[in-house]
């Protein structure tokens, strides 16, 4: 069931077993596994069912560090951000887990192996029709991996949902679950707890139109984004000064993101088709239950990881064009701005073209094109350092709400850029000793990072999970340290994060919440009918 929050009467008290605010991909997920449980569940979702300029502008907020688009990176309205998210699905690897001794913070209180059943249930909630994340042999039909020189790259795979639009795609069911209420328009101002802080009392609900409620959970799931769960509590001060579950001055800490350089180096192959087509372009192929969309990328083995102390760095690849035996002629009629584009090219080309008839010298002659080789496009993103002083608070401007809007001083460090510069390295050694490839590395040595030159719109770990209260704001069942009934869920949950996509981690953990509060709810159920 869907209830305007708008046309709520003021004062209402909406008494519920299970509250979750934000209805994207954690809150979603949360919700439809509650379906048929035999709780009440109240979900709090800030806008409608299609986008609405005033509702995004309560996203707007100041950037002191690196220059970042804190409106433009998320969508507010039912279904969140996955409205427009590309659909990229891969799991972190075991050692993203891990406390590792050359990466400051790291280690999550969950392992790989912990996360695996969920992984699986993950992909069936993003639609995923197979889990063949890392066996090429399952899409040879398109081709084989480069076999590239060494140890240090090796080649994984993308599977691709396609892309699921939660709130589209699941708003069905919300619709028809009787023991669930979804309040549109609806914004959770504070998270208020008991005198002593040590449980969620109530939820202040707000509507831009002025109407206000209460809402009064035994159980609360703060789903709002790696952005605003970290901003709700800290607003929800009322009781605690400091903000909810951060008493050790952990709440909005650690925020990181995935930086992405879409041009680090120039890459060379001397044929394309060396490449399988899942290496050049998004692939259809048939997978364990149907068609899945895959896309092969070049990662780094684990014990290149430990050996040389990195993190990790993805690499995807497409064809740009072919570079020629000879100069091609620029064509009659050419603009001024074409045959300006056209001496470029061809200046690049001679140099290009020297590497790959070197490349070619022991190999088969040239095709019948002329093409000496293809000069390939390529994006990397890359895991950067958990660091504390990258971090969210809260401005002293306020909302539409009155709620104090978003401050995020986004930093990155001079180890983040060592680290990625040291990557394409071990690649530009791969392709080298290949021989078919060769690698001409354009991203510098950098005393420091001061600016990105992209970003994944992926926002990590403001409220990072640790069996330490000192170190985190939740523990391993993401339920926040000192606080007997708040639980968060989604990506600033993250202590660390890892290098790829991570809407499939965020949904593995909602599901791995989900039975959490599940068996919280029996259990309580149970004492309540063992009472006299």
């Amino acid at each position: 069931m869907f209830i305007d929050g708008r046309k709520v009467p003021e004062g209402t008290v909406v008494e519920t077993d299970l509250a979750i605010i934000g209805g994207g991909a954690a809150g979603i997920t949360i919700a439809r596994e509650m379906i048929g449980q035999g709780l009440s569940v109240t979900l709090i979702e800030s806008g409608g069912f299609e986008f609405e300029p005033e509702t995004q502008d309560l996203y707007e907020g100041e950037s002191v560090g690196v220059g970042y688009p804190l409106t433009s990176s998320r969508l507010r309205y039912f279904g969140g951000s996955t409205n427009h998210w590309g659909g990229w699905c891969r799991p972190l690897e075991p050692i993203d887990f891990e406390k590792r001794d050359w990466v400051p913070y790291s280690g999550w209180p969950v392992t790989r192996a912990d996360l695996d059943p969920f992984y699986v249930r993950a992909c069936e909630v993003c639609q995923i029709n197979s889990t063949a994340f890392d066996d090429a042999a399952s899409w040879e039909a398109k081709g084989k991996p480069m076999p590239l020189a060494g140890d240090e790259v090796i080649t994984r795979f993308f599977l691709y949902s396609p892309p699921t639009r939660f709130g589209k795609k699941y708003r069905p069911d919300i619709e028809r679950a009787k023991n669930i209420a979804c309040y549109l328009h609806s914004n959770v101002l504070e998270i208020v707890p008991s005198e002593n802080a040590g449980e969620v009392d109530h939820l202040k609900v707000g509507t831009l139109s002025g109407a206000r409620f209460t809402v009064k959970p035994k159980a609360c799931v703060l789903a709002t984004g790696g952005i605003e769960n970290a901003r709700m509590l800290l607003a929800s001060n009322s009781v605690e000064t400091a903000g909810l579950g951060n008493r050790n001055d952990v709440v909005g800490r650690f925020f990181m993101e995935h930086p992405h350089v879409p041009s680090p180096a120039t890459f060379l192959v001397t044929d394309r088709d060396l490449l399988a087509e899942w290496y050049r372009t998004y692939t259809k192929m048939e997978g364990e239950r149907g068609t899945t969309m895959i896309r092969g990328c070049l990662m780094f083995d684990e014990g290149y990881l430990r050996r040389e102390k990195r993190l990790g760095t993805v690499m995807t690849f497409a064809p740009v064009r072919p570079v020629m035996a000879e100069p091609q002629p620029v064509p009659a009629g050419a603009s001024e701005e074409e045959r300006k584009q056209a001496e470029r090219q061809a200046a690049e080309d001679e140099t290009y073209r020297g590497i790959l008839q070197l490349a070619r010298s022991s190999n088969s002659s040239l095709p019948p094109s002329g093409e000496v080789g293809w000069r390939l496009g390529v994006g990397c993103a890359s895991e950067q350092q958990p660091n504390p002083a990258s971090r969210i608070t809260l401005s002293d401007e306020k909302d539409a709400l009155g709620m104090p809007r978003t401050r995020l001083d986004w930093r990155l460090k001079k180890e983040d850029a060592d680290n990625l510069r040291a990557n394409i390295e071990a690649v530009a050694r791969a392709f080298g000793g290949w021989g078919e490839g060769r690698v001409q590395i354009h991203f510098p040595k950098r005393d420091e990072w001061t600016e990105a030159e992209g970003w994944g719109n992926h926002h990590l770990g403001s409220t990072r999970m640790a069996a330490d209260p000192k170190l985190g704001v939740t523990n391993g069942d993401c339920r926040v340290h000192g606080i007997s009934n708040l639980f968060i869920a989604g990506s600033s949950l993250f202590p660390t994060g890892a290098t790829v996509n991570p809407t499939l981690t965020i949904v593995a953990l909602a599901l791995r919440l989900s039975d959490h509060l599940k068996r919280r709810f029996a259990q309580s159920a149970a004492v309540e009918q063992a009472l006299p």
